[in-house]
């Protein structure tokens, strides 16, 4: 919940900082700043986005683009939320009560608060409640619309996966990458396309003399939606970074910043912030053989546990556990194995038998134990480390190339819906 929450959790700095927020223009009256469909953007409620992005540069004020323009940007931020909320709830797409209540008490933990102290800390701040509470309400519809168009049209391939796998040459590596855009439209003229190169062009001069960092240029230069984020793209693996980019990425070291690149959105510039490596992927797993005495309305927990008893006592004297468990067991999944469980990771079969099998040394018969299913015995077979790598990579290649295309499917939903929608922004120059 970054950019819709960013305007509103920043207001804690805004209220401390009351001489800074004076410092901002007042408006005798509200006003409508831009209409949207049927809906409006209001002065007050461009005042607030824009102090907060104010606030967070406070001490790099030089970061931030002239006021018109911060203004023209946050505006713009402002009117995608509210066309991609009403495309959600145009579509059916509902947050529930229990939904909405469950993520402000992750947000309220995510600081250390119960939701009553975080309801206090908004209210002392002048945050009216029902107000933060809408804007959770309205990010958390952004994402479930994100979610149904990303399910709808994205599909990956084994054979995507395949080839990203063959063909990416920084395998094993993660990169966290930032861009500056200049943004063309869809069917750009050629003088659009020699304006957008060369602003472009001139952005890339600041920061080869040092006269602007990336992030800077980004706040005051870039087209992206990000661009209040000074461009960051966040950590990505090779496999999630489009092939057109990674070729060009590939050598550049932390700090390094792309010639312009023209990309299907208009022209980028790209630098790699850091990198990592990925790491090789291992997990501990386990090996047991499993007996169960279910519990239902013919045989009750302590019927059931009378003869679980008798069944260790047998084992304990020396009875085969795979012959025993193929006669006694009622566990479908295991009982024609001799209760063979395999190769497992602690909490596959649920909480309560990784508890046990994590406490067992190798060769050790558990105790019985109960679980809503019956009465269970486990005797613990094994334990080892292995190694996931190849699997955990193909599951991260289709993760990113999922996340990838949903990523291109969205901005194209999203320019589609703001060249379908009536916005009229009202703004002096």
């Amino acid at each position: 919940m970054r950019i819709l929450l960013g305007f509103l959790l920043g207001l804690a700095s805004l209220s401390a900082s009351p001489a800074s927020a004076q410092s901002l223009p007042l408006e005798p009256l509200d006003h409508i700043v831009a209409v949207v469909d049927d809906d409006v953007v209001l002065r007050s409620e461009l005042d607030v986005a824009v102090a907060n992005i104010a606030n967070r540069f406070a001490q790099n004020p030089e970061q931030l683009p002239p006021r018109n323009v911060l203004e023209r940007q946050v505006l713009e931020r402002l009117i995608m939320i509210k066309l991609q909320v009403d495309r959600a709830r145009g579509t059916g797409v509902r947050i529930s009560d229990a939904e909405l209540e469950q993520a402000i008490s992750g947000i309220a933990g995510q600081q250390g608060l119960s939701v009553a102290q975080l309801r206090a800390q908004l209210n002392a701040e002048g945050i009216p409640y029902e107000e933060f509470r809408n804007s959770v309400q309205e990010e958390l519809l952004i994402q479930r619309l994100k979610q149904r168009i990303s399910q709808s049209r994205v599909v990956v391939s084994e054979s995507e996966i395949n080839m990203a796998l063959e063909t990416t040459p920084l395998q094993g590596q993660e990169i966290r990458l930032a861009h500056i855009v200049v943004s063309l439209p869809e069917n750009p003229t050629p003088d659009q396309i020699r304006t957008a190169q060369t602003k472009i062009e001139g952005v890339k001069e600041l920061i080869d003399r040092g006269e602007m960092d990336f992030t800077a240029a980004a706040i005051r230069y870039s087209d992206s939606p990000n661009a209040l984020e000074g461009g960051d793209l966040g950590w990505r693996s090779a496999d999630a970074i489009p092939p057109m980019f990674l070729s060009v990425i590939e050598s550049l070291q932390p700090g390094d910043v792309t010639d312009p690149i023209r990309g299907p959105t208009g022209y980028q510039l790209l630098t790699v912030v850091e990198r990592r490596d990925a790491g090789a992927q291992k997990i501990t797993q386990f090996r047991a053989n499993h007996m169960m005495i279910g519990i239902n309305e013919v045989v009750s927990s302590e019927q059931a546990r009378a003869r679980i008893d008798v069944l260790r006592q047998r084992l304990v004297a020396g009875e085969d556990f795979a012959e025993l468990a193929k006669v006694e067991s009622d566990d479908t999944a295991t009982r024609a194995l001799g209760g063979d469980m395999g190769w497992f990771e602690d909490d596959a079969w649920g909480t309560a038998v990784g508890n046990v099998v994590t406490s067992l040394k190798d060769g050790e018969l558990s105790e019985p134990f109960r679980t809503e299913m019956g009465w269970h015995l486990i005797e613990r077979v094994g334990e080892r480390e292995e190694d996931v790598t190849v699997a955990s990579q193909r599951n991260r290649a289709r993760e990113t190339i999922g996340r990838r295309k949903a990523d291109e499917e969205y901005d194209r939903f999203l320019r589609q819906i703001r060249a379908e929608a009536f916005v009229d922004m009202r703004l002096q120059s």
